[in-house]
């Protein structure tokens, strides 16, 4: 089938469908390619795996809630800002439920599908803080990050269990519950920064450029959302 636009579209959207259909699992590259009216030739060319498709149609979704985002910035407390763009995000997430239910179902039986998808929750959710004018920079910033991608899945979850009253009622709950966890941590990182910066002086000790301390030959890098 071919329902037109960008070749990248055609393939999320055949995708989509074929989730729909039937099990995400058993779904091919090549029932997609044949889905999509393209070559398997020309799918690889445009993805490599079935999770860098459902990795673009998240980056495709928070396109769409981005742009749709007022231009004018809201006064409303942070919580509420951020339960606006999520909001938004179920919305424009809920005429694809039962394809994203069964691609859940399926990086839930492979560990690496599941961290490869976590990595793009992650990516999505430290764009969302930012149309919330939330910092999500620094240590605080990275538990803010983290703690977003647990309580999207919960959202999630009960998305495909109930409907999307369900999910808002989650996402109430959730985003309430991380205001408290990030108001603690934001306390700790202001009594701790004056006794950081005293080690510096006492020890001479200074990041290297990339963040990497002196200390640090290991070879490995750092990891990162």
């Amino acid at each position: 089938m071919n329902s037109g636009g960008s070749p990248r579209n055609r393939v999320i959207d055949a995708t989509l469908r074929l989730a729909t259909r039937r099990e995400f699992g058993d779904v091919t590259l090549t029932d997609i390619a044949q889905e999509a009216g393209i070559s398997l030739a020309d799918l690889r060319e445009l993805f490599p795996s079935k999770g860098a498709i459902i990795g673009a149609f998240s980056r495709r979704i928070d396109r769409e809630v981005l742009d749709a985002l007022p231009r004018e910035a809201s006064h409303e407390p942070a919580r509420e800002r951020l339960y606006d763009v999520l909001r938004r995000r179920l919305d424009a997430l809920e005429p694809h439920r039962e394809a994203l239910a069964s691609v859940g179902r399926w990086a839930a039986r492979d560990p690496l599908t599941a961290a490869a998808l976590n990595r793009e929750t992650v990516n999505s959710m430290r764009f969302m803080l930012e149309a919330a004018d939330v910092d999500s920079e620094g240590p605080v910033g990275s538990l803010k990050l983290q703690g977003m991608a647990l309580a999207w899945s919960r959202v999630l979850e009960d998305w495909f269990s109930g409907d999307i009253h369900d999910a808002l009622s989650t996402l109430d709950r959730e985003l309430a519950r991380g205001e408290r966890y990030v108001d603690r941590a934001e306390d700790f990182a202001r009594l701790t920064r004056p006794f950081y910066s005293f080690a510096q002086s006492l020890f001479g000790w200074r990041p290297r450029r990339g963040g990497r301390d002196h200390d640090d030959d290991s070879g490995h890098p750092h990891a990162r959302a």
